[in-house]
């Protein structure tokens, strides 16, 4: 896995950045095939005496983020890969228990009557809404001024600069996020 460790408004040292890298490597313990693990970006910063620590870790498919601030930058860099490896791990359980009730459905189907099987397509994750709007073409300043106007945490529109759907989220330190598709890979 590729680790990539920057620093804003902070100068990395070389025992931080083979801190973090020592740290985020043991992620792939966890990993079936650690060469599914394909990067990982680590961007430290300072705020008012907080040590923040970003970490985005690229997996085939899955996109873990984690972000700490403390005290201490070697204080961040342990919480905030406790709290990737507490992801992974609901992830792994996840996608086994979800590949264990479809082997167990393949055999129900061929063993359970029709009426048993019903019964049991109704008990799935289920969605109990759906909303419809239109898109209309903005540009970011309107889609912050939009959602803060409706009271949201997050806003779907179409971008006008780029023509692609984009997510606006407010972000836990106040700031915004924006979500833009890439396609291809």
């Amino acid at each position: 896995m590729e680790i990539n460790v920057r620093g804003k408004n902070i100068e990395v040292t070389e025992a931080l950045v083979d801190y973090a890298q020592k740290k985020i490597s043991k992620l792939t313990k966890y990993l079936d095939r650690p060469k599914e693990a394909k990067e990982a970006q680590v961007v430290m910063s300072v705020i008012r005496n907080k040590h923040i620590v970003e970490v985005t870790v690229i997996l085939n498919g899955l996109i873990l983020r984690g972000e700490e601030s403390t005290g201490d930058m070697y204080a961040s860099i342990d919480k905030v890969v406790d709290k990737l490896e507490k992801q992974l791990v609901k992830y792994k359980t996840r996608l086994n228990r979800s590949l264990r009730q479809q082997s167990i459905r393949a055999m129900n189907e061929k063993l359970l009557p029709p009426e048993m099987r019903e019964e049991e397509e109704a008990e799935k994750d289920r969605v109990v809404k759906t909303k419809r709007f239109p898109l209309k073409p903005m540009h970011l300043e309107e889609a912050i001024m939009q959602m803060n106007l409706l009271g949201h945490d997050f806003f779907v529109f179409a971008n006008a600069e780029t023509e692609s759907v984009n997510v606006l989220y407010r972000r836990k330190d106040g700031d915004y996020g924006l979500i833009e598709p890439e396609y291809g890979s």
